[in-house]
Parts: C-alpha cells; sequence; structure tokens
C-alpha cells in the first residue's frame, strides 16, 4: 500500500498574505436532493456538523460540510477518515437518488493568512471579495485565473481555497504571484 503524498510538500510562500499548502485533506462530494432528510442527517452525523445554509461553510476543527451548488455538498474529514465517511454515506445513502464519492485524492488545498488576504484574492478571481458581498463562512466556486476552484473565509483574515490536484502547482505560484510584497492594490 502506497503512502499519500501531499500535492505539494512543505510549499509555503509569505508575501501580502501567508500560503500554505495544506497537505492531504478528506473530502466526500455527496450530490443528491439537499431537502432530503434521510441525505440531511446522514452528512450531519458523518460530519459533526450542522449543514450549511445555499452558498456555506459549516466547519469545526478538521471537519465540515460546504455547499458547493443545490444538489451538491462537499464533506471535509481528516484524510485518513475520507474513505470510511465516504463507505458510512454511501450506506445511509442506499435507495435514495444520490452519490457519493471519495475525491480527496483529486484535490489539493491551500490556506491563506494575513490582513491583505481579500486582496490576493481579488487579483484572481472574478468573484466580488467585498466584505458585504463575501462574508466570512461564504463559499464561492469560481475561477483562479484559468482553472477552476473552490474558496471561503473562515474569518476576515483566513481563506482556504481547493483545486484540482492536476493543476495545484499552477495554483499556488498564481496564489504566490498575487501575493508578492508591494503588489497590493488595497482595496479592502
Amino acid at each position: 500500500m502506497s503512502e499519500i503524498a501531499s500535492a505539494l510538500p512543505d510549499a509555503v510562500f509569505d508575501g501580502l498574505a501567508r500560503i500554505e499548502e495544506a497537505g492531504p485533506s478528506g473530502m466526500v462530494t455527496v450530490k443528491g436532493d439537499l431537502g432530503d432528510a434521510t441525505l440531511r442527517k446522514a452528512v450531519a452525523e458523518v460530519a459533526g456538523v450542522d449543514l450549511p445554509k445555499a452558498l456555506g461553510a459549516a466547519t469545526a476543527g478538521d471537519h465540515g460540510v460546504l455547499w458547493m451548488a443545490p444538489d451538491e455538498l462537499l464533506v471535509l474529514t481528516p484524510y485518513a477518515e475520507a474513505a470510511d465517511s465516504a463507505a458510512r454515506l454511501a450506506q445511509a445513502l442506499a435507495g435514495t437518488h444520490s452519490l457519493v464519492a471519495n475525491v480527496s485524492d483529486a484535490r489539493a488545498v491551500f490556506t491563506l493568512s494575513g490582513e491583505q488576504v481579500r486582496d490576493v484574492l481579488a487579483k484572481l478571481t472574478p468573484a466580488d471579495l467585498h466584505p458585504s458581498a463575501l462574508a466570512p463562512g461564504t463559499v464561492r466556486r469560481t475561477r483562479f485565473a484559468q482553472v477552476p476552484a473552490a474558496f471561503w473565509l473562515s474569518d476576515s483574515e483566513s481563506a482556504t481555497v481547493i483545486c484540482f490536484r492536476s493543476v495545484a502547482q499552477y495554483v499556488f505560484d498564481s496564489l504566490c504571484h498575487a501575493a508578492r510584497p508591494g503588489t497590493s492594490p488595497g482595496h479592502f
């Protein structure tokens, strides 16, 4: 059995914001009717948090649930728990119109921290990052430069970015370029 390898081991950059590759992270996609009581109960039990509202993130430590679309949630777990979480969800949702997939190995996660997190993100995404449009705990699926990504702010100085593992180096390089010292547009 091979050991999991991080997408970009030890990747860190300090500039307008600190950017770090988060290491292996557990992620399970759940698609189905988000109004279905069985689905809602199963996801909440596995994730250990209540489900977020539309466009929301509900997290507690390294567990959580992200609202990704009207029919899709992303369950966050420690990497070592992802396979078990996916199996538990699939079993709980058997007989319902749903899809459960462990996507942990297909994704990379970056954390950003610092006072200028919004300015760094604003250089890469067309999403409105003004505090009145993007409060902490709000999830955005968008593009970072040329690739799809999702992100949310935990607070006014902390963000998490998820992208496909195949573009991890591109996203990291783009984030680092956007965080170069002396390049802040000073919008936020």
